[in-house]
């Protein structure tokens, strides 16, 4: 009976089937017969023969059968799709009123607070006024001395003189007619010899001193009626303005010192106390109306060329469940020179307050819509080295391959195809980018790649 060959370290070698094992054993220095010697390289260069074609198997086995990398996939289908504009912007008031007072005084009484709500023309607070009042009571006494300055002169003095001159006309007139018939009589006198020639030129002297007296009068009437009396209503009328104008201004003054609201809203700020001075120029209440809103957001020139005043609108608030339809109100007719941009006005309207000035939120308008297009979802959408768009197409064979397409209209997490593939196609949607054409895939479910990962955690946790 041959005794079992041992190693220095105790093992058998028999048990090691490796390369190494079966080159080392015949160079161990160990007592053995040829016959045990024999055995042993046998059974070695049996255990290598085998290794080396199970090595062989293993490499013919995987290259016949590649590797399929698991991928998620989608199928191009045919629907509607729009084109939706999103940007950002600021909610501002539909008016406002930042009220300043004309004049600097200190603040004598507010009638309102934040958050009160006033109507137009209504009185917000009232300024320190007690010389203003007095200037008004001191004009008004101005003018009231001037209006009976004018009533005197349209009802008393100029009828006067001027009835005056027509009576003095009037005298003329008689004076002129007696001196003419005496005249007259005392010429016939004279042609009898009944007078001396010395009575008929004292009555032709008389006569051309009432003609002249006449025309005098006349003239004096005339005057009266061209001149004098539009002149004298003219200056009493001129005296009588300028002391109604000091009055107003007098008035207009005082009414500075009141401050009412140019419009119906709300007060937003009130920045001042009671007996503090309000300078001239400088705000001293806010009025917001917030009874409609405007979200103002500027869009390139393209996109604004596909909208028009009244199209519909939606408004994401912060803090509010649902988006807040809208409609444009506005369209500016010019680029802002700064932006080369199309200022857009969405105005929303706001009845119960909900909605607060200087709100940030997000604008979303329906742009072009594309009926029966090809669509796939956005993630599927491949940009190439070139720079140009590809999708990875899953052939009947289980082999991705690249194909150039192009896009349009992108919406929702899906995006319009144009050319390049027909729908009904199966394309990679989750792994698209690292995806080499010609890859082998295999397409599994969101919940199989989820399940995948536990397996292959546990996998390694066991190596």
């Amino acid at each position: 009976m041959t005794t079992p060959i041992r190693s220095k370290s105790g093992r058998n070698p028999r048990l090691n089937l490796g390369f190494e094992g079966a080159r080392l054993q015949p160079c161990r220095k160990n007592r053995k017969t040829r016959p045990a010697l024999a055995a042993e390289g046998r059974f070695c260069l049996s255990a290598s023969l085998a290794a080396l074609l199970l090595l062989a198997g293993c490499s013919k086995k995987e290259a016949s059968e590649p590797t399929a990398v698991a991928v998620q996939a989608a199928t191009a289908q045919v629907q509607t799709i729009t084109e939706h504009i999103v940007t950002d912007a600021v909610l501002a008031p539909i008016a406002e009123a930042a009220i300043s007072p004309k004049i600097t005084a200190p603040v004598k009484k507010f009638y309102v607070q934040r958050g009160s709500h006033v109507k137009a023309a209504e009185l917000l607070a009232t300024l320190e006024n007690s010389d203003l009042a007095a200037a008004v009571t001191d004009n008004q006494g101005s003018f009231d001395a001037a209006d009976a300055t004018y009533q005197t002169s349209i009802k008393a003095t100029v009828p006067e003189d001027y009835q005056k001159a027509q009576l003095d006309l009037a005298q003329a007139k008689a004076n002129l007619d007696l001196n003419q018939s005496i005249v007259a009589s005392r010429k016939q006198l004279f042609a009898q010899g009944a007078i001396p020639g010395r009575d008929l030129d004292t009555s032709l002297a008389a006569l051309v001193q009432a003609e002249a007296a006449y025309d005098a009068a006349k003239q004096h009437l005339d005057a009266m009626k061209a001149v004098s009396r539009e002149a004298a209503l003219r200056a009493a009328k001129g005296e009588l303005e300028s002391a109604r104008g000091k009055f107003q201004g007098a008035e207009a003054a005082l009414s500075y010192s009141e401050i009412r609201s140019p419009i119906a809203g709300v007060v937003t700020d009130r920045p001042l106390y009671a007996g503090e001075t309000a300078a001239s120029g400088a705000a001293l209440i806010t009025v917001m109306d917030t009874s409609a809103l405007l979200a103002k957001i500027h869009l390139s020139q393209p996109q604004a060329q596909l909208l028009k005043t009244g199209d519909p609108a939606s408004v994401a608030v912060p803090g509010l469940p649902d988006p807040i339809p809208g409609k444009i109100n506005l369209i500016s007719p010019a680029l802002d020179p700064g932006s080369t941009t199309v200022e857009i006005w969405v105005r929303l309207e706001n009845p119960k307050g909900t909605l607060r000035p200087g709100a940030a939120v997000h604008v979303s308008i329906a742009g072009r819509t594309a009926p029966k297009a090809v669509v796939v979802p956005s993630e599927s959408i491949v940009i190439a080295s070139s720079g140009k768009s590809t999708v990875m197409v899953i052939g009947s064979d289980g082999v991705a391959h690249q194909t150039p397409v192009e896009t349009g209209i992108a919406d929702a997490g899906l995006t319009q195809i144009l050319t390049g593939l027909p729908a009904g196609q199966q394309v990679v949607t989750t792994g698209a980018a690292s995806l080499d054409d010609g890859t082998h895939v295999k397409v599994v479910t969101a919940a199989d790649r989820d399940d995948a990962k536990p397996d292959a955690a546990k996998e390694d946790g066991d190596k």
